[in-house]
């Protein structure tokens, strides 16, 4: 069953204008790949999240998963980019548009594209849609990834607490929605659970409807400064390309960095390195893999997949061996105690 004519005839026209949309060497770095000696026929279109690719964070983890896939399956693939302060409408057309044009996985990167995935996914049933961050259980061809970003935030909370040296520290969020909470709640609650005596900051850049808190890094570095000039002395960010400017901010003030989503050590330039004490990171990447893979051999499931610290779908990361060595065996500890059931970590502030 395909869309009603009216919706239908208005993907296939926005089809040319959102093809300017993909990124421009989506083919030179693997996404785009496939050719004549893929081995696979699967077709796969990907649609960032606000900020884009190139936010060295969630985005950035999504495309390493999409670059992956057309490298080992041999599978065809594109990505979009979204447009600044587009309407919901504009990512309804982008999907509609993959589906038209004949793309057999269409995944949406972020819980921006809840609305666009439920009005799209069931005009196509035999196109397999994935959405990472949102759960959508009732619609038989959409799979939902979905991470426990709050266990993970707990370990860098933990983290910081036990590398401050002022008993201050501080959390940055993009945009104050519910899963952006679970960053926040989980990191207090790991600072809390080390020493509840810390200071916590906590800031939000933006309020919905307004996204652009995830890709103003003008504004995250001027609020991590804030924050900084208050006493903070570790600042954890979840905050996508926005988290760019909270590291130039650690850099010019002297101050430690916990990333999110991906490793921002590895993506750090060497002068930033030194700043990054670690990352809460989500496997966006091996979960954008795997489903294309399943993809590929005609067994996605639909539903709900969760990942979470016992499967390794969420960690910490020990990439800046000399700063988070150190307290390296205590946040072992109290990962394998979330793991256990013995800590419980919240998810709402």
């Amino acid at each position: 069953m395909k869309r009603s004519n009216a919706v239908r005839f208005a993907a296939i026209a926005a089809a040319g204008a959102l093809a300017l949309t993909a990124c421009d060497n989506a083919g030179e770095e693997g996404a785009g790949g496939g050719g004549e000696d893929s081995a696979s026929e699967v077709k796969v279109g990907l649609a960032y999240d606000v900020g884009g690719r190139g936010d060295r964070s969630f985005n950035d983890s999504a495309y390493r998963g999409l670059e992956q896939a057309a490298e080992e399956l041999g599978v065809e693939t594109t990505d979009f980019e979204p447009t600044d302060g587009e309407a919901d409408s504009a990512k309804e057309e982008r999907l509609a548009m993959m589906a038209e044009e004949g793309y057999d996985v269409v995944i949406a990167v972020g819980f921006a594209y809840d609305g666009a995935i439920q009005a799209v996914a069931p005009e196509y049933p035999d196109v397999d849609f994935a959405i990472v961050d949102s759960e959508i259980p009732e619609i038989d061809n959409v799979t939902s990834l979905v991470f426990a970003e709050e266990q993970a935030s707990f370990l860098a909370g933990a983290a910081a607490a036990l590398t401050t040296e002022e008993d201050h520290v501080g959390f940055i969020g993009g945009v104050e929605t519910p899963l952006i909470n679970k960053f926040e709640a989980g990191y207090v609650a790991g600072v809390a659970h080390v020493d509840e005596n810390i200071n916590v900051e906590v800031d939000y850049l933006s309020q919905p409807p307004d996204f652009s808190g995830f890709s103003d890094p003008a504004k995250g570095r001027e609020l991590a400064q804030a924050q900084y000039d208050r006493g903070a002395d570790v600042i954890y960010h979840a905050a996508g390309a926005s988290g760019n400017g909270v590291l130039e901010s650690a850099v010019a003030n002297d101050f430690t960095f916990i990333g999110v989503d991906s490793d921002q050590y590895e993506n750090a330039d060497e002068e930033q390195k030194p700043y990054v004490l670690t990352s809460a990171i989500k496997q966006v990447d091996v979960a954008v893999f795997e489903l294309i893979q399943a993809a590929t051999e005609g067994d996605v499931e639909g539903g709900i997949q969760r990942f979470e610290l016992a499967d390794g779908g969420v960690d910490y990361t020990l990439s800046n061996a000399e700063a988070i060595g150190p307290i390296q065996d205590q946040l072992d500890e109290i990962k394998q105690q979330i793991i256990d059931g013995e800590i419980e970590v919240p998810s709402e502030p």
